[in-house]
């Protein structure tokens, strides 16, 4: 006898849109949040100015210009391990300390913890950074030469060193766009704007979501706008709506 057939239709994917019926690629349409571009140029009117502690102290203010090359990219990503958690005021104060003892891959691995934790409070987590900074200034030691990795898989790799470090360090170190660093405030902004598709929980995945449409040669500027931005207006708690010029086209303006 037959073996019966199975009454469960096999179901088929449909490669075009309803309508099409030319067995044509479907064209995916290119998802952008509402708004966007004016918000983001009204943005760029705010900021203008350029006053926020992130313009006059942050990470790209901290290490010495003049340093050679391989010091000042060590001086960068030092600034970028401390700025964690930390207001760029504080931030700022503590490298000045560290360069007046010339800061250096040899000079902090031959300073001691308790003198380098002295030096770095009261950033925050100042005994875990301790901990991270001398052991990822002995790998750059041994592993580059004393400069730091090139690559943003590299540095992730380093302790103490996360995603929006490693995409500022690449940017400032480098001069190179790997990608958008995104810290508490862009975070923040990219979902109360609704420049998410879907509201995103962690910096990470808020990062995938704009990169996904917000165009390349606006990456590099992104952060600084929108962190000196969420500085000055956009705060976390509280925010300034009544003083912003996106008050009307913004989704979670408070009217």
């Amino acid at each position: 006898s037959t073996p019966r057939r199975s009454r469960r239709r096999k179901s088929v994917a449909i490669a075009y849109e309803p309508g099409q019926g030319d067995g044509a690629e479907p064209q995916t349409p290119h998802w952008e949040p509402k708004h966007w571009q004016e918000q983001l140029q009204r943005i760029r009117e705010m900021r203008r100015s350029r006053d926020a502690p992130v313009d006059e102290m942050g990470v790209d203010k901290c290490y010495d210009t003049s340093a050679p090359p391989q010091v000042m990219r060590y001086q960068v990503l030092l600034s970028l391990m401390l700025s964690s958690q930390t207001k760029d005021q504080v931030t700022s104060a503590a490298m000045l300390r560290l360069r007046q003892r010339g800061l250096t891959v040899d000079s902090v691995l031959q300073m001691d913890d308790a003198t380098l934790g002295r030096l770095i409070y009261p950033v925050g987590f100042w005994r875990n950074k301790v901990k991270y900074i001398k052991q990822t200034t002995a790998i750059l030691k041994q592993k580059y030469g004393g400069d730091i990795p090139s690559t943003v898989e590299e540095l992730v790799q380093l302790p103490g060193v996360g995603p929006k470090m490693a995409h500022l360090a690449m940017n400032i170190a480098w001069d190179s766009v790997s990608g958008i660093a995104v810290d508490t405030h862009v975070h923040r902004i990219s979902n109360r704007l609704k420049w998410v598709k879907k509201e995103t929980k962690y910096p990470e995945e808020t990062r995938v979501a704009l990169e996904d449409w917000l165009p390349r040669d606006l990456w590099r500027e992104i952060n600084w706008l929108l962190v000196g931005f969420g500085q000055q207006t956009c705060l976390p708690v509280n925010p300034r709506c009544s003083q912003c010029l996106n008050q009307d086209i913004c989704p979670a303006a408070k009217r």
